[in-house]
């Protein structure tokens, strides 16, 4: 079986136009991705503040998506929850037209057992109607999934397609790698800053912020780095790699929709509890960014 989630995913920002959700500027975002080369949109997710948006809204931003995408890419929706029960309500609640994939993180706040994970996502597993990409990101659920826990759940069923790996914890990747053996499912990389290193390891692809600015640039990096051409992935790597690292420096969306405004995609508005970057961090993006797009010009 081939891997249905390979190369580069973005995962979407939810533009904001005075407190409310600004579609016009959603819709210019998802066709710069698209003509930027990526493979697949993630709707909802946490760099999409999917956590203050209201359930009608949230239903609005994807069917939304799905519309606008039009069949070009893959769409990816984010469905999670540390309620497993509600979880289950909400995704037997949707109708799933045009929806290649579900995007699910590990419960946070819960901290449950691996034998706890494990089961939450086999309950997701026999109600979903599509495939699950499975997303562990310790930092913000406060628990990891083990690569065991996670080959344990991609051999239990073809339904689990792939995980993104956000632990930053290169070991790990390391083990999913060399232990995985169902030939459907991908290991995605979470973090735009290992995103070389992780493919170096054998990793199928990556999930990535940094993409809603410069799709391009990285669509070109995860193929050179798939291709096996490392010298060209690895020049892209360090031409993008300290503007990466100011863009998480206080907080994501916060530094990428600082971006994303100075190249007028859309505003750089956030809901709290999520507030802006401090004007000394502003600086240092919005010089990064000057100096990367006058290198695109020439």
């Amino acid at each position: 079986m081939h891997k249905l989630f390979r190369g580069l995913g973005v995962a979407l920002v939810t533009p904001f136009k005075a407190g409310a959700v600004d579609f016009d500027a959603l819709s210019v975002l998802i066709e710069h991705c698209i003509e930027g080369g990526v493979d697949f949109l993630v709707s909802l997710g946490t760099t999409g503040e999917t956590a203050t948006l209201s359930t009608d809204e949230q239903l609005k931003v994807l069917d939304f998506t799905i519309a606008k995408a039009a069949g070009r890419v893959k769409i990816v929706a984010g469905f999670a929850g540390n309620n497993t029960a509600a979880l289950l309500k909400a995704i037997k609640a949707y109708h799933f037209k045009g929806v290649d994939a579900i995007l699910s993180a590990s419960p946070a706040y819960s901290k449950p057992s691996q034998e706890g994970i494990y089961q939450h996502f086999m309950a997701i597993e026999a109600c979903c109607p599509v495939p699950i990409i499975i997303y562990n990101v310790p930092g913000r659920t406060a628990s990891n999934i083990s690569a065991e826990t996670t080959l344990r759940l991609a051999n239990a069923s073809t339904k689990f397609v792939a995980i993104k790996e956000a632990s930053g914890d290169i070991a790990q990747c390391m083990q999913l790698v060399k232990g995985k053996k169902p030939a459907n499912f991908a290991i995605l990389s979470g973090d735009d800053n290992l995103t070389l290193a992780m493919l170096s390891l054998g990793m199928d692809g990556l999930i990535s912020v940094v993409a809603n600015a410069f799709p391009a640039a990285y669509s070109d990096l995860v193929q050179c780095g798939l291709d096996g051409r490392f010298d060209q992935a690895r020049k892209l790597h360090y031409q993008y790699m300290d503007l990466v690292d100011l863009l998480f420096v206080e907080g994501n969306p916060a530094g990428i929709k600082i971006v994303l405004e100075q190249m007028q995609l859309c505003q750089a508005g956030l809901r709290l509890p999520l507030v802006s970057v401090s004007q000394a961090i502003q600086e240092r993006i919005h010089t990064s960014v000057s100096a990367l797009l006058k290198t695109l010009a020439v």
